[in-house]
């Protein structure tokens, strides 16, 4: 008997039940606007970086506040100055004490009544390009397209997630995935055989179809070499399942799914498919289900036909298998279109990725890298390489918050419009976007206002503190089609000091 599970569709309805907050603690003012309520935006308890330097604040003088009034807090603080710029209206770099922290000496400045405002010294960054030469040159355009670069800043590796690609094996030898290859710590290998039996899953297709699939997950990033990958790094772990010729028994990948589930891995590259409904199989469902207990995600192809085919009406498996850790991906190609040999189905194929002309590492030796090929399990394994990283993001999140995260986080095309769940394209910059909150100076005493950032058409719950332990909820709203929305808090006014968070709203 095959495991009950849950419709794909309904994940598209579910709603996060945690989800990382902006990333930096910041407090607003700016000269001439500050009133006499100090406002803070505070993270939540689940950022990570900072985002900004702990060893130091930016303090802003109150106008007509003498300098040695200033001097004398600062003494009393232990902090020392180590910068003013006295055509910025005394704008001071001050360095905290031991054993201080940024929030808590930024709060003693607001409450001093001598300065227009404090905050963060925050840490900027140049936008990440890596100088893989067919990055470079335009030739992997899938990047841009899901917006990879711009994601890059968020976070570029998942170096503690490992991948599984269930196909031909991998050629880990190779100089653009050597670095990125996992290592059993008990036999040195990279993974399983199923075919043989043995601990080298070494990639003999006459297509390379694994190794290619390897490269477009985690080619290794910024080493000056070929390509990169939607990763720059990860743990890839090969598991052969696919003979030479293309084929491989459910069987054999069943063994490769128990063998990657028990090693650790986290999401299963699955870039093949059956179309018909007579393949359907209770034991690959069975396999499925048991790594869907374990919180692994299982990333699929929609298959390629000619002409295309509505999976929908004309099964294919695994795509149609409904567990809820099945992503199924069609391809999309350079303008936008939908691949004229991907199939679709706006139930059974959730998004797309880049899928035509993708060019990737290539298993005819070890500085060798592919042709141009087309097909939905390069889309697959962007959508792979885009779930490592959110997984290394969010690492609390179970697969279906992570899942949801994807999926809510695309590009609506046109012609993807009926053709799959979402109607869109992976972007991942949008699935990487933490939440983020900023200020709006008011006038006068007026009320605090926030800009909310954050994806697309998501639910959040803005809650405000005075002291940072206790938070209450004060306002509910769902971002817009852009990915943000406004409020305006009325009751700030009525507060010496209040800080906000924003979280998912359950």
């Amino acid at each position: 008997m095959a495991f009950a599970a849950s419709a794909k569709v309904s994940r598209l309805r579910e709603h996060f039940v945690w989800l990382l907050l902006g990333r930096v603690l910041l407090s607003l003012g700016a000269a001439g606007t500050a009133g006499a309520v100090q406002r803070a935006i505070a993270s939540g308890p689940s950022a990570a970086a900072p985002g900004y330097a702990e060893d130091r604040i930016l303090v802003q003088p109150k106008a007509g506040i003498s300098r040695e009034a200033l001097a004398s807090f600062h003494s009393a603080q232990q902090g020392k100055v180590l910068q003013t710029f006295d055509n910025i209206g005394r704008l001071q770099v001050v360095a905290l004490p031991a054993g201080e922290t940024v929030p808590g000496f930024i709060a003693k400045y607001q409450n001093s009544g001598l300065v227009e405002f404090a905050e963060p010294d925050y840490i900027m960054h140049t936008a990440l390009v890596p100088n893989d030469p067919k990055y470079a040159d335009g030739t992997t355009w899938g990047l841009n397209k899901i917006q990879a670069p711009a994601a890059w800043e968020v976070l570029t590796s998942a170096t503690n997630i490992i991948v599984a690609v269930l196909d031909s094996g991998v050629r880990y030898t190779h100089e653009d995935l050597a670095a990125n290859m996992w290592v059993n710590p008990s036999d040195g290998g990279h993974g399983w055989n199923a075919i043989a039996r043995t601990n080298d899953p070494w990639d003999d297709s006459t297509d390379a179809h694994g190794t290619q699939m390897a490269g477009v997950i985690g080619a290794v990033g910024n080493n000056g070499k070929g390509l990169t990958g939607v990763a720059w790094q990860v743990q890839i772990m090969a598991c052969k399942c696919f003979s030479s010729s293309g084929s491989g028994t459910n069987s054999d990948i069943i063994a490769c799914m128990e063998y990657a589930r028990t090693n650790g891995a986290k999401v299963l590259n699955a870039s093949w498919s059956v179309l018909g409904g007579t393949s359907f199989s209770l034991a690959l469902s069975n396999a499925i289900y048991t790594a869907r207990n374990a919180g692994i995600i299982f990333v699929t192809a929609a298959g390629n036909s000619y002409p295309a085919v509505n999976i929908d009406v004309t099964p294919c498996y695994p795509a149609n298998l409904q567990i809820d850790n099945i992503v199924t991906a069609a391809y999309t190609t350079s303008a936008d279109a939908l691949g004229i040999l991907s199939n679709y189905g706006a139930t059974n194929v959730d998004l797309a990725a880049p899928g035509e002309s993708i060019y990737s590492t290539y298993n005819s030796g070890d500085t060798n890298y592919s042709g141009f090929y087309s097909g939905t399990s390069f889309a697959a394994a962007y959508v792979s390489g885009a779930f490592a990283l959110l997984l290394a993001e969010y690492p609390a999140e179970n697969h279906q918050q992570i899942i949801n995260r994807v999926l809510r986080a695309n590009d609506p095309l046109p012609a993807l419009s009926g053709k799959c769940a979402t109607g869109g394209r992976l972007n991942l910059r949008k699935a990487l976007t933490p939440i983020r909150l900023t200020g709006v100076a008011a006038t006068g005493n007026g009320p605090f206002q926030l800009h909310v950032s954050a994806t697309t058409n998501l639910a959040l719950v803005i809650q405000a503190s005075t002291n940072l332990a206790g938070w209450f909820p004060i306002f509910t709203n769902t971002t817009s089609a852009g990915g943000t929305f406004d409020f305006t808090d009325n009751q700030s006014t009525n507060w010496p000091q209040r800080f906000y968070r924003a979280v998912a709203s359950p």
